[in-house]
């Protein structure tokens, strides 16, 4: 039989590129496909360094191809990999962490609207694109990241670096963290004043040794207090993310949070606002959906207030299970899980690169004290 280069472009229609929405024509990663007999050799570029991807698109291209055009052609597949560039670096100002290129700080107004879950799950997805990816929980009071990340039994070690002692980060799925959790015991509170609090995080940011950082997450308590203070103080961060649920409760508090990034003295940029249990699809029902917590609420905040959406979640019982036993559920290849997350954290990074090419560098901010009262400034 003789294969025919046109029937072979459409049936690549039919595939979608890990990471992209499109599928692999319309997205321009099919470079060439030349046909000669029975034989087609399809050049592919995609942009998921991952061996998951990779052999996931080989794959897929070789069963499409004998499935709707000739189940007996030769087929060879051409892959390369084209790792979307680092986002250029914020020139950061104030009290810097040598190797780290950019700091977003993920936030949320009110607590229980999964800001942690969300958290893991975009550095997990930023080091399957071949990002280098650290999570500094900030949650000092309830730290979540270790168990997240299957590490909470580790604890941290004491490397050399130019003649000082430093922290080592836990690493665990090409992930860097630090947390409280791994310096208290399991059923341990935290019951520290502000400066205690803030002294420990100062430890994890300036005594550890991150190496090369693209993106430094930082995992902040629900509200807007002490340890964010103390946070923008100590860091200029590149961007926030505040993650909401669409419910009005939280709407109004997650307002509340962009409000605090966006205040003259603060000024963060704030890269967009991501709907965390959007809706809920009964697997028995998988058409359906259903809008527990009201329909598209963080969606509408984010046009209020002139922001970037970011995406939505579902409201997905294997999410909740993936974050207990330690692994991520954007781990997972080939779900619409992986796909939403992917989605998101393309938004985000899209979003820094955007902040860096139009804003000047971010500064810390100086906390003054006058009269007993604490005063924000540049």
């Amino acid at each position: 039989m003789k294969l025919n280069k046109q029937d072979i472009l459409k049936a690549l229609e039919t595939i979608t590129v890990p990471g992209e929405g499109q599928n692999m024509v319309e997205s321009g990663a099919v470079k060439n496909v030349v046909t000669f007999a029975d034989e087609v050799i399809v050049d592919i570029t995609i942009t998921n360094p991952s061996l998951q991807a990779k052999k996931r698109t080989e794959v897929d291209i070789l069963k499409t191809i004998h499935d709707k055009v000739y189940d007996k052609a030769k087929i060879t597949v051409n892959l390369k990999v084209e790792a979307p560039a680092p986002p250029k670096a914020n020139v950061i100002k104030g009290n810097p962490i040598p190797g780290i290129k950019n700091i977003v700080a993920v936030a949320s107004g009110k607590g229980g609207v999964g800001k942690s879950t969300v958290t893991a799950n975009l550095a997990v997805t930023l080091s399957k694109m071949g990002f280098k990816v650290g999570v500094l929980d900030a949650d000092i009071y309830g730290p979540s990241m270790p168990i997240m990340f299957d590490v909470a039994e580790e604890k941290p070690l004491a490397v050399t670096i130019d003649g000082k002692s430093k922290m080592k980060p836990i690493e665990n799925y090409g992930v860097k963290i630090l947390s409280i959790g791994f310096f208290t015991q399991p059923d341990q509170a935290v019951v520290w004043r502000g400066p205690m609090a803030a002294k420990a995080l100062n430890q994890m940011i300036f005594d550890a040794h991150w190496g090369e950082i693209d993106f430094l997450l930082l995992d902040l308590p629900p509200g807007t207090g002490d340890i964010h203070l103390s946070i923008m103080q100590s860091l200029p961060i590149t961007g926030a993310v505040v993650v909401s649920t669409p419910q009005n409760v939280a709407l109004a508090d997650a307002k509340k949070g962009v409000a605090m990034f966006q205040q003259e003295s603060i000024n963060v940029p704030v890269l967009g606002i991501i709907e965390n249990m959007a809706y809920f699809t009964p697997e028995e029902l998988p058409d359906n959906k259903y809008h527990i917590f009201g329909k598209e609420g963080a969606k509408h905040l984010s046009e209020d207030l002139k922001v970037p959406f970011l995406g939505e979640i579902p409201l997905v019982q294997s999410i909740r299970e993936a974050g207990d036993v330690g692994r991520p559920a954007a781990l997972q290849t080939a779900t619409p899980l992986e796909q939403a997350f992917e989605e998101i954290t393309r938004n985000v990074v899209e979003e820094v690169v955007n902040r860096n090419d139009a804003l000047p560098p971010t500064e810390a901010i100086k906390i003054t004290t006058m009269a007993g009262c604490s005063s924000v400034k540049k």
